[in-house]
């Protein structure tokens, strides 16, 4: 038996039909035109790979780019010249008489270059921060950049002392230059960068943390040197001295200047970058740097009584400043200028600030009596 379908019925039918193959002919028109879109989705999903790689470089990789470029190989180059006879001696020889008489003078005897190399950074333009002893003595200095260039460079100045040289690099720049931090921010347990060029090997970078602050070269057994260095666990190898050491941020924090060797390896020193700011100024601006002392070794002890430190004298100098004022050893030094004093520190800022040929206040405790004394600072190199 045929059924019949109204022909409403049927109109309404077809016209659904006709509506879904028009919305398939669409699906597949679109996917045809716009292949781009589905192909594209992997590309973009690439970018976002790559922006998260370079997200993902450590503070040490980021900080030693950032001072990379500035960090240079200083190789030093000393003529030694010695004679086979003594200075008074009449005969002078040179080469040519050498071979006329058939004379051979000893390996040891003949002039030499003796050479060695150090580090230092750029921190201005042309001019770079290295240790005193890196260039110490030498005749000609020569800066090593990153870019393989090699440059003549002479010495503005040096300080024996702070143990710290300014080199001005003769060449044009532009110059890449080291983002100089603030050292009296620093604490016991920051990260701690030592970039150096040991052994002409670029950018040879260690890690470690800062282990103390203020640390006096004199604890070091170190007695001609006027240094309270930052004290770090990043290993400082030979060719490092001069080198900057870096916070976190990769800013140089201090310059890499002594390793402890021997019993307690593992110690190495920096001096901190405000004073060797400082100390490079005087050199830019004089030459040479003045230290004003009155001539005396300190001695910090910790008072139990009190739970404080108390600052004694250790030492007078002969003659100098301290012993003509009265002052005697063991005495404990109380007040100097308008500072209270609790550490060595102290006594030796009071006394930078003060300068030489002037006077300054000095309160200190003998036995049981205050005694209050002026004293005229006088420059280091007056001290015998």
């Amino acid at each position: 038996m045929e059924y019949l379908i109204p022909q409403n019925i049927r109109k309404s039918k077809l016209k659904k039909y006709i509506q879904k193959l028009l919305l398939l002919a669409s699906l597949i028109t679109v996917g045809i035109t716009c292949p781009t879109k589905v192909i594209s989705q992997p590309l973009s999903q690439s970018k976002i790979n790559e922006v998260n790689l370079n997200s993902n470089k450590s503070f040490i990789t980021k900080a030693v780019e950032r001072i990379g470029a500035a960090v240079v190989t200083i190789d030093t180059q000393r003529y030694v010249k010695k004679r086979k006879f003594p200075r008074n001696s009449s005969i002078f020889l040179d080469p040519y008489f050498e071979r006329f008489f058939g004379l051979d003078l000893p390996n040891d005897n003949r002039p030499r270059i003796e050479q060695s190399q150090g580090s230092g950074f750029i921190f201005a333009d042309g001019l770079v921060m290295t240790n005193a002893h890196v260039v110490n003595g030498s005749d000609k200095v020569i800066v090593g950049l990153t870019n393989g260039k090699k440059l003549d460079a002479k010495l503005v100045g040096q300080d024996f002392f702070t143990d710290l040289a300014v080199l001005k690099i003769e060449g044009k720049g532009p110059w890449p230059k080291a983002k100089l931090g603030n050292s009296t921010k620093i604490k016991v347990g920051d990260w701690a960068i030592a970039v150096g060029n040991p052994f002409g090997l670029e950018n040879t970078v260690t890690l470690g943390i800062i282990s103390n602050l203020n640390r006096n070269v004199t604890q070091l057994g170190i007695y001609d040197k006027k240094l309270e260095l930052i004290q770090t666990d990043a290993a400082i190898n030979p060719g490092n001295s001069g080198g900057p050491l870096l916070n976190s941020e990769g800013e140089v924090i201090g310059i890499n200047t002594l390793i402890r060797s021997g019993p307690g390896a593992g110690l190495s020193f920096a001096i901190p970058i405000n004073k060797a700011k400082e100390i490079a100024y005087q050199l830019l601006q004089n030459g040479k740097v003045i230290h004003p002392m009155i001539g005396i070794s300190l001695i910090e002890e910790n008072n139990s009584e009190r739970n404080d430190n108390v600052v004694k004298v250790g030492y007078v100098v002969p003659n100098s400043p301290a012993e003509k004022s009265g002052i005697k050893i063991n005495d404990i030094l109380i007040k100097v200028g308008n500072k209270d004093i609790e550490t060595a520190s102290d006594v030796i800022d009071q006394i930078s600030k003060n300068g030489i040929n002037k006077q300054i206040s000095i309160l200190l405790k003998r036995k049981n009596k205050f005694i209050k004394l002026k004293v005229i600072p006088t420059d280091i190199t007056n001290l015998k």
